[in-house]
């Protein structure tokens, strides 16, 4: 089905508690959602549902209120250690805030315990603070939850605590999938009781996400929610609300622009997108809710199409507006064409400013006077280089067409560093600095002394590992020398003890006759060659034999 239309919660043909209405006044929700006046009512009259909705359409709410209303509407009253919802998403993150958003109508209902499973901290204390406190709403990551099942020996049979189970919320279905959550979901499932209400709520419909409500969902409600004026055949996936702008600009040209756009925009909201500095992640393109973001800034493309969505997401939500801007390389223009025909994400072009301040010069000047800065500007220009070798659209996105000097100038790099991407390339357009880089210190004292100890520390390996590696070599060719003259000794004393008569001639010869064998063993002559040459010598030798033997007579 299909839901276009907003409405008062009055409208819902379902009439929700009085608790729940006092804490949607509370949060300042006067009206439904496209997604939420066509998914609660359904959720809440025993219907499973996927529900498909662009980012920042509210879905939280449209599976928050039902899941409240099922648990208020049981025969029996659940116990401390009684599981009646959990609702499964893809972070940390959104984990929390969808904790904080149900903590806001709980505190109408103490009477619901609910507990937050995330990783990231010790799972005996979430074993203890279950036993303690339970948990009769969980909200959880997959890896956690799946964890706390199998954990059966620390007090906890958490098989036995969801038999109770009413309702069960898969949040953000298809980033679950995206980031390999499949197997856990698997998992989870076979310990969850089959008579429960299902609801999966999705961004995008793919393959995996249908696989999965076929397996996990009885005959669902299919819910694609489409906003007004948006077209099924031409699906919009950002909202409509949001103006999607990009603007072309040459590598070392971007800082300015993005310093420059911030300055003019000083009394708004920014959220600023990059993929090597860590400003924003995109940890915060999924689900999580900032209120009142005006402005979405990608400094970098993201390295697929639907997180590039997800990004502008951030703004323009629940029915506020919003704008977004992506910052693009020349090289990279194409992307605008693919995004509006892959994603179907139109955007405008906002020219570069001109006559823009250079703040390069200053950064450079902050590397030089701070190791600390000048060490960020080349982990970040590398981790950028990495990224970009991997980006999903490698046609548009080809790091072999990357302007290498003018990104390390828009870095505000001193010098290049060593990757392999940048082996045997020439740079005639940056000029590195003059001075040597190692001396620049840093300007924390307490860095920079354990620095210069460290730098002591391993001037005194290096000397030593050369004198070691000296002393080797020496000793080794002494061992060869003493072997040499214990050889000859050998030899000496055996021909003393036989009585030997080999005069030093005929020792040469069977010296030249020992030669020969191992030049025929090691394949350098052939045997015909070998039995020519042995036969030569032995007919010499016996020749020297016989004259002896006859000036003897």
């Amino acid at each position: 089905m299909e839901a276009v239309t907003e409405g008062s919660w009055a409208s819902l043909p379902v009439a929700l508690s009085p608790g729940v209405l006092r804490a949607l006044r509370g949060l300042g929700f006067a009206h439904m959602t496209p997604v939420q006046s066509a998914t609660i009512p359904l959720f809440m009259s025993n219907k499973d549902v996927a529900a498909e909705a662009v980012t920042g359409s509210g879905k939280t709410l449209a599976f928050v209120i039902p899941v409240l209303e099922i648990l208020l509407r049981r025969e029996e009253k659940l116990k401390k250690m009684q599981v009646g919802a959990i609702i499964i998403t893809p972070t940390r993150e959104l984990a929390i805030q969808i904790d904080e958003v149900l903590s806001h109508f709980t505190k109408h209902f103490p009477k619901f315990s609910q507990i937050l499973l995330i990783g990231g901290r010790n799972p005996m204390e979430d074993v203890e603070k279950f036993k303690e406190h339970g948990g009769n709403i969980i909200v959880a990551t997959p890896g956690r939850l799946e964890d706390l099942f199998r954990r059966k020996a620390d007090g906890l049979d958490l098989a036995s605590c969801v038999k109770s189970l009413d309702v069960l919320v898969l949040d953000e279905a298809d980033r679950l999938l995206d980031m390999g959550f499949e197997a856990s979901l698997n998992a989870i499932l076979d310990f969850l009781p089959k008579q429960r209400r299902t609801g999966l709520f999705s961004a995008t419909q793919t393959q995996e996400v249908e696989n999965l409500v076929r397996a996990g969902l009885r005959n669902p409600v299919r819910i694609s929610v489409k906003e007004k004026g948006v077209a099924a055949s031409n699906t919009q996936k950002t909202p409509t609300r949001l103006e999607n702008y990009y603007m072309i600009c040459k590598a070392d040209e971007k800082f300015n622009q993005l310093v420059h756009f911030l300055r003019q925009h000083k009394q708004e909201k920014h959220l600023v997108f990059f993929s090597g500095i860590l400003v924003c992640t995109d940890v915060m393109a999924r689900g999580i809710d900032i209120p009142e973001v005006h402005w979405v800034l990608q400094y970098d493309p993201p390295s697929s199409a639907s997180a590039f969505v997800h990004r502008c997401g951030r703004t323009a939500r629940i029915g506020n507006v919003g704008s977004a801007l992506v910052f693009l390389l020349p090289m990279e223009e194409s992307y605008v064409n693919f995004l509006s025909i892959n994603q179907k994400c139109p955007m405008q072009e906002m020219k570069p400013q001109r006559n823009v301040l250079d703040l390069l010069p200053k950064l450079k000047s902050m590397a030089l006077a701070d190791r600390a800065v000048f060490e960020r500007g080349m982990k970040a220009f590398v981790s950028y280089i990495q990224a970009y070798a991997k980006h999903e659209c490698n046609l548009i996105f080809r790091i072999k067409d990357l302007d290498f000097a003018s990104l390390a100038k828009g870095f505000a790099l001193l010098k290049m560093p060593k990757m392999p991407e940048l082996r045997g390339k020439c740079f005639s357009d940056f000029i590195p600095v003059t001075i040597n880089t190692d001396s620049i210190p840093f300007k924390d004292k307490n860095r920079e002394k354990q620095r210069q100890k460290q730098l002591e520390q391993q001037r005194k390996e290096r000397q030593e590992n050369g004198e070691r590696k000296k002393f080797i070599k020496n000793k080794a060719w002494s061992k060869q020398k003493a072997k040499r003259e214990k050889k000859k000794k050998i030899t000496a004393k055996r021909k003393r003890e036989e009585g030997s008569d080999i005069e030093d001639e005929d020792m040469e010869e069977l010296l030249n006759d020992t030669r020969l064998l191992k030049r025929l063993k090691k394949g350098k002559i052939s045997e015909e060659e070998f039995e020519k040459r042995l036969t030569g010598s032995q007919s010499r030798l016996k020749a020297e034999t016989v004259s002896d033997l006859e000036a003897e007579d």
